[in-house]
Formats: structure tokens, sequence, C-alpha cells
């Protein structure tokens, strides 16, 4: 069957292409005339070209102006450019003394590697016997901190380095009021001396660490807290062993007598007795601790080890070790005793 023309389907002219192709509109314009667009898009090449000049030459700018006023240009031309950090102040120097590494701060492991160096064995010996203790090299050229009951009454004084070297030493002076004593070794040089830091910022809970030579371990290392501070701490008063029955009561293997709160530990303290403000501590002080470090977590000591309580076994004259409770004198009263110890003390 034949259709009419009126029902054939008339053909619609189809639109010449464009050279070169235009692009599809943009989404967000879809009312822009096709003339406007081609506008558009022939100058986006300038358009971004022109946007790019003007942020170097801004950046330029920017960066005369940082150089100006304190050479950050380097600094901010890389921050501008990429995503690599900006380049940071140089670290200061490392001090010199014990001070923790800082990727040791905070750890027993690194307070032990810098300040074990410093600590040293003290074996005295005189009319009243024999006893051990610790010290802590305060100078390089050897003096050392120790308490006086260590090596009150001495008549030979030797230390033992934590390398095993061992030198004598002389008395410089002493100050039986407060428990310590300054002694010199002879002929020493180039030593590792230890940092003082400062008793009076310490808080309860502190984390502390204790050095020393107990029962004649020489570098023993321990552990614990400030558990108080400022103790009543009264102990036996040596004045230079001239007292024999003071001369019998110091006993390494059993500790230094001392009272606290009414009570004797360790034996009695004679009639002659001083008593000082002392740090309390957990970390575990045995016989041979006297006159070894106190050290806070930077690495600076903090407290002059002195006494413990030690409870003997039943039935036996030996330590049975320590139950957490040692006391320190602070290295605040030490830093002011220091000048008139090395002027000879008093007696």
């Amino acid at each position: 069957m034949t259709d009419f023309p009126e029902h054939q389907p008339q053909q619609q002219p189809q639109p010449q292409p464009s050279w070169p192709p235009r692009p599809p509109l943009p989404p967000h314009d879809p009312f822009a005339s096709p003339g406007a667009h081609e506008q558009h898009t022939a100058h986006a090449p300038a358009a971004r070209r022109r946007a790019r000049r003007r942020g170097v030459g801004l950046l330029t700018a920017v960066a005369i102006a940082a150089a100006a006023v304190g050479g950050g240009t380097a600094t901010l031309i890389e921050r501008w450019t990429d995503d690599t950090p900006g380049i940071t102040a140089a670290a200061p120097s490392p001090v010199d003394g014990t001070t923790v590494a800082s990727g040791s701060k905070g750890t027993v492991a690194g307070v032990a590697q810098a300040v074990s160096p410093s600590i040293v064995e003290i074996s005295a010996s005189g009319s009243g016997g024999r006893s051990t203790g610790s010290g802590v090299i305060i100078t390089s050229d050897g003096e050392i901190v120790t308490n006086n009951h260590v090596i009150s009454g001495a008549s030979t004084i030797s230390v033992r380095l934590s390398t095993g070297k061992t030198y004598t030493a002389e008395v410089v002076g002493t100050d039986p009021a407060k428990d310590l004593a300054l002694i010199k070794l002879r002929g020493a040089s180039g030593l590792k001396a230890a940092t003082l830091g400062d008793s009076s910022g310490l808080r309860v809970g502190d984390q502390v660490v204790a050095i020393g030579s107990p029962e004649g371990l020489t570098g023993t290392v321990t552990s614990g807290i400030v558990s108080a501070l400022d103790r009543d701490v009264t102990v036996a008063r040596e004045d230079g062993g001239q007292d024999s029955s003071q001369g019998q009561q110091w006993n390494p293997r059993q500790g230094w007598p001392f009272e606290f709160g009414g009570q004797q530990f360790n034996g009695d303290t004679g009639s002659s007795k001083t008593t000082y403000k002392a740090i309390q501590t957990d970390a575990s002080l045995n016989p041979g601790n006297s006159g070894g470090a106190l050290i806070d977590m930077n690495g600076r000591i903090i407290g002059i080890n002195s006494a413990m309580y030690s409870p003997t076994s039943a039935g036996s004259s030996g330590a049975a070790g320590s139950v957490g409770l040692g006391f320190a004198i602070p290295v605040d009263t030490l830093k002011a005793d220091l000048p008139a110890l090395r002027g000879g003390g008093s007696v």
C-alpha cells in the first residue's frame, strides 16, 4: 500500500561537524550558547598560562619578603611547591656530663648507661675495721662525694672505677652533721663526671634509679620511685672514728644504723647523732649502696644514698636485704656543702 505523502516522516537536516570539534558544554552551565562556550574554551589555555604567571609572581614576591625579614625563603618555597616538610632548626649541641641521650630518656637502661661510669666502689680500712661503700665522681680529675660514715676513721682508701681500674684516694673534707665527705683520687684525669641536678623540684611518685656497689657488686642498678620527701632521718655522727664505741657500729653487711619515727634500724646509733632531711625511695638499697647515687630519669644526680632498712633473718646476724625503705641526702644539701667540703669541711 502506498503511503500518503503527509504521513511520511520528514528528514531533518543533520548539523555539520565543526572543526576542531567543540567540547561538550560544561554541566554547570546548561543554558550557555554555543558561541559563548566556544569563546570560553578558546581562551582557556591562555587564561591558565596567565594564572600560572600570576602564581609564580606572587610566590617570588612573598619569598623576597620572607628573605628580607628572616631568611626563610628556602622553607617557604619548599612548602609551597611540594608536600615535603619544611626545613627545621638544627638540634642543639649535646651537653657534657651524664645527661641521658634523647632517644634513651625516661628509660632505666639509658640512665644506667649514662651514669654508671661516674659511680665508684670505695673500700676504706682503719683500726676500727674495713668498710665498703660507693661514691659519685663530680670532677674529671677525681673529686668524689660519698657518705662520711663510709670513710670515717680510715687510714687507707681504695677506689675502683666502673672500668675496673683502681686508685688510692685521700680525704679532702668531711661534714659529719650531714653525713657527707669529699675525697680525691691520686693521679686521676679524664674521668666522666656526673651531673648534679636539682632536688627542690622532686615530687612523690617521680621515677628514680639507684646505682652503687652493694656487697661489693660494683655498678648494681635498681629503680623505683620517690616515696616521700623531707623525712627526718637520724644517723650516728662519725667524727673521724676517734670514738671507739662509734667505730664498732658500722657493719657493711648489716647496713648503717639510723633512726626514723622514734624507732631504730640496723642497730643502735649511739649517743652522738645527727638528723637531716632525706628523700625516701623504694628503689632497692643494700649494704654497700651508701654514698652512691639516686638519679632522675634525665641522668642527673638528685640524692646521695645514705641509709636503708635491712631486716635481719631470724637467728642470723647477716642482712636479709632491702624491703624498699631507703633514704638519700638531697643533692641541694650536697651542693650547698661543697665549698665547705673543698675547704676541709668540719671535723
